[in-house]
């Protein structure tokens, strides 16, 4: 289970890495500038961002849904706060 594991969070982490390529979407790379620019470090900053697509990720696993873009971006634009934090 741990390999499948980081197995994920590496592909995530891909993921993520193509979307900043991609420029797509662009709240991606704007998320990242932001959160380097309060001084987290890239690849921290990278697996934020990955942790923000998990969660969409997982729920269109879960759920059989498709990809909410809109949440994805709320979610983005919470970091450095991750988002299960505001569950009760």
């Amino acid at each position: 289970m741990q390999n499948e594991e980081i197995m994920t969070g590496d592909m995530l982490v891909e993921i993520v890495e193509n979307q900043l390529t991609d420029s797509n979407p662009i709240k991606v790379k704007e998320t990242l500038m932001r959160l380097m620019m309060t001084g987290i470090g890239r690849d921290e900053a990278v697996q934020m961002i990955a942790c923000a697509l998990s969660i969409e990720v997982f729920d269109v696993a879960k759920n059989e849904g498709s990809f909410d873009l809109k949440r994805y971006t709320e979610n983005l634009a919470a970091l450095p706060d991750m988002p299960w934090e505001f569950e009760d």
